[in-house]
């Protein structure tokens, strides 16, 4: 299988009928069909490493101040809870199998309403550690990397560059930062040359990176899908785009056959 990161961005890129949306209905449906999906949100991010282990994952509304149109939004897919338990068995008992606190929050439902409509691929939910350094996010998705050949998508879903303070509320379409394009750019750069050891110190960047990732956890998962490239893998952006002139949006798919989005 492939796997893909995401910028998911607003919210309401769910039910809106936007650019983002589009591209990401397309990208599902060329997509190999899976047998499973193994999420990594930035809105799961707390201590320790856990993996939803339910068979019916709930769809959280982990936001506010939107609109009940987008409250209303459920996303029944299946849980796989033996997928839970590989999980735990690549990672190592570290890994808690969450089986009721937790489910699907947006960062992941938002995106895969456009990905997989249907909600009848199983997903499960890996947590993001927020006591672990960058590199050891990278190494966890290393030892997840042989899930892709067990037909499972590994799928990141944050934003390269995710500044809300410094975003253009009302004005998605207002012009980039400068600083946020450097950054992004930086950041292709290095997944296009597989240079890891920068993509796990990014804060060496400098003050570009402290602006373009305040906080880490919507970079992170971007460090799952990396660890888990295989040999040979060809790199694509098949999204693009900065909303509110501080979002990147920048999808990156990494898969064995060629791609003009490079």
């Amino acid at each position: 299988m492939p796997a893909l990161f995401v910028g998911h961005g607003n919210p309401m890129n769910a039910i809106l009928d936007t650019t983002y949306g589009r591209a990401w209905r397309a990208i599902g449906a060329r997509l190999p069909a899976p047998r499973a999906i193994l999420a990594v949100s930035a809105h799961w991010y707390l201590p320790g490493t856990f993996v939803t282990a339910m068979a019916r994952p709930r769809t959280i509304h982990d936001f506010g101040r939107f609109p009940p149109e987008l409250f209303a939004v459920e996303y029944p897919a299946p849980g796989d809870p033996a997928l839970a338990r590989r999980i735990r068995g690549l990672v190592g008992p570290e890994v808690g199998l969450d089986t009721g606190d937790w489910g699907l929050d947006h960062g992941t439902w938002s995106v895969l309403v456009h990905l997989f409509p249907e909600a009848n691929v199983p997903v499960v939910q890996l947590s993001i550690d927020d006591t672990l350094p960058p590199a050891a996010h990278l190494e966890l998705g290393r030892r997840l990397a042989p899930l892709r050949h067990e037909g499972v998508l590994v799928l990141g879903s944050g934003n390269v560059v995710h500044n809300l303070e410094s975003y253009a509320w009302g004005a998605d379409d207002s012009a980039p930062a400068d600083w946020a394009l450097r950054f992004e750019a930086e950041v292709r750069r290095a997944v296009v040359n597989g240079d890891d050891a920068a993509l796990a110190h990014y804060e060496r960047l400098g003050r570009d990176a402290l602006l373009a990732v305040p906080t880490p956890e919507h970079y992170l998962p971007l460090l799952y899908v990396l660890g888990a490239r295989a040999p040979g893998d060809v790199v694509g952006f098949p999204v693009e785009g900065i909303e509110g002139g501080s979002i990147s949006m920048l999808a990156v798919e990494l898969h064995s056959g060629p791609d003009e989005n490079v």
